[in-house]
């Protein structure tokens, strides 16, 4: 059954309300660049090691943020230190908790922020005044003889009370590829798939009561992965059938397996897992006039809705033009806002 065509609503939707501005991204970056040199100057002024390397990961490298209206912004900003640069005075290696502490302790150093950074069971967190926080997972680098004369490099995280196997660097390489590969099968597509995971991630934070409950931003990312469904110049119907996958999918089991370790994203049962399944649902409940020959008037009703806005209502009816051919031919789609012409992913 055809849905109605609201595919350059949710365009513009998508552009205006929900991925970042080139503005928006910038500060992004000069955020968290600010969070690594306060890190830097407290490891000095501790006397500390600096660490090998640090790497953006999540949603700011996967470029998948949204747009948040409380500024309510997780950046995630792996800290990598060499295995023998974790030690005590005594040249005794660090607890993962130690390890944690002393990140912590570099970035307290600066007394000009309201709260004091804060040491959680896999990060070290700082909340800015403006609302934003960064997060900095710690992680070591230990090398091991790979039989061959050679040494592979196995990266650990400080976790709640061990070193846990883990790379975050993978699972955004993972993401970029899967991407890459579908734009390589059909131009574009892997651009939309983006966009629909910002779509959902968006939705699954529309209302204030919802963001605790609902389930993590990488959680939903592999959902769509595993479920999208494309449909090329339609924003709008490759979200609502990726939707109704994700729902069907969800139905049978909450489990979402991770994309690179063994270990899964969310087991049987979770309780945030659960929670998206449920409004992704009633969602589906209020979309489903779409497929019932309705107006303009009502698909973007049903739009306004699922992400607790105004916004479709409010635009303008579409040029004559655009009734008869309401589409957005392939060669011309991107993530493009209009404010100085920024793409963000």
């Amino acid at each position: 059954m055809s849905v109605f065509d609201c595919g350059q609503d949710m365009t513009k939707f998508h552009n205006d309300e929900i991925t970042l501005s080139k503005d928006e991204q910038d500060e992004m970056r000069k955020r968290r660049n600010i969070g690594r040199r306060r890190l830097e100057i407290g490891l000095d002024e501790e006397e500390h090691r600096q660490p090998e390397l640090t790497c953006s990961q999540g949603s700011y490298a996967m470029h998948t943020m949204v747009q948040d209206a409380d500024c309510d912004y997780d950046i995630d900003d792996g800290i990598y230190f060499a295995e023998d640069d974790l030690v005590d005075e005594l040249g005794l290696p660090l607890t993962p908790q130690e390890a944690k502490e002393r990140v912590c302790a570099a970035l307290s150093r600066d007394k000009r922020f309201t709260s004091h950074a804060t040491v959680l069971l896999k990060c070290v967190r700082q909340v800015y005044n403006e609302g934003y926080h960064i997060d900095m997972p710690v992680y070591r680098i230990r090398e091991e003889d790979d039989g061959e004369g050679g040494v592979n490099e196995i990266y650990e995280l400080a976790g709640n009370g061990s070193w846990e196997a883990s790379d975050a660097r993978a699972t955004t390489r993972w993401f970029k590829g899967v991407v890459a590969d579908l734009n390589k099968a059909k131009e574009g597509r892997g651009d939309q798939m983006r966009r629909v995971v910002r779509l959902t991630k968006g939705f699954a934070r529309s209302r204030v009561d919802w963001k605790e409950l609902t389930t993590s931003g990488i959680v939903i990312t592999k959902l769509v992965v595993d479920h999208f469904v494309p449909s090329e110049g339609r924003d709008d119907e490759a979200l609502l059938e990726t939707w109704k996958a994700i729902r069907d999918q969800l139905k049978k089991s909450t489990q979402v397996a991770h994309p690179v370790n063994t270990s899964n994203l969310a087991e049987e049962g979770n309780a945030k897992v659960s929670f998206f399944k449920e409004k992704l649902d009633w969602a589906l409940g209020e979309l489903a006039v779409l497929e019932k020959g309705c107006t303009r008037s009502e698909a973007r009703q049903a739009w306004d809705s699922v992400f607790d806005t105004d916004y479709f209502e409010n635009l303008p009816e579409p040029k004559e033009e655009d009734k008869r051919a309401f589409f957005i031919p392939a060669s011309q789609k991107s993530d493009v806002r209009h404010d100085g012409n920024g793409r963000f992913g």
